[in-house]
């Protein structure tokens, strides 16, 4: 019976369950896995355990070996490339006249395709961006536009606490969060306060959702 092991490839990202073989994997340890890009890099966030009867019997792609001192290398490469792919981009957006916001690129391991982030208000015609890029670069090109918070969860930074901000440490799924949460722990509704680095309401308001005391409202039958 194989094992699973749970691999993340972004801190705080989703963790992805993977075939770990025979390998011998603890919490932390830097891998090189099949993946449908080719190979990547990742790092064990679940220690391997025996796949269950319950389990989803679906294959599973495998922990190809452990990272070795020159995949960190080229981990550290990738990452020069991905400034320089990001500087460039943003040139040909400039020149191009793209109403977009450009702010991360993602090099896979085996550096055979590039992922650019933006965030663009509604959507754009980058057909003419891509063909520079390919161009340029000589790899094949992905454009992904996503949300507000998302783009925050994968910059990261301060929230108001101090502390680095939830979506990046440790929250893996965005959970819906409305003002009435901020009302029912008697918060200030002043959107500076209660709105994180995305703009969007802060993710913790939902921490003590669940446990605020809500007292009972009056009845709204109507008297006869």
């Amino acid at each position: 019976m194989g094992k699973i092991v749970g691999i993340r490839f972004n801190s705080a990202g989703k963790i992805y369950d993977f075939d770990a073989g025979a390998f011998v994997l603890n919490p932390g340890d830097h891998v090189i896995l099949e993946t449908k890009q080719g190979l990547g890099y990742g790092i064990v966030a679940i220690v391997p355990e025996a796949r269950g009867e319950n389990k989803n019997k679906r294959p599973l792609k495998k922990v190809f070996r452990l990272a070795t001192a020159k995949d960190r290398d080229q981990l550290a490469k990738n990452r020069e490339t991905e400034k320089f792919s990001q500087n460039y981009c943003q040139n040909c957006i400039n020149k191009l006249g793209l109403k977009m916001n450009l702010f991360s690129v993602e090099t896979t391991f085996d550096t055979k395709k590039t992922t650019f982030f933006f965030t663009a208000e509604g959507r754009v015609d980058f057909r003419q961006l891509v063909k520079m890029l390919v161009k340029k670069l000589r790899v094949r090109v992905e454009m992904r536009q996503v949300g507000i918070r998302n783009q925050a969860k994968m910059i990261g930074g301060l929230g108001r606490c101090g502390r680095e901000i939830c979506c990046r440490s440790f929250i893996e799924k965005f959970e819906p969060v409305s003002i009435r949460m901020a009302k029912a722990q008697g918060l200030s509704l002043n959107p500076t306060k209660i709105s994180g680095l995305c703009g969007r309401l802060m993710c913790c308001l939902t921490y003590e959702n669940t446990t605020v005391y809500r007292p009972r409202g009056k009845s709204r039958r109507n008297k006869k």
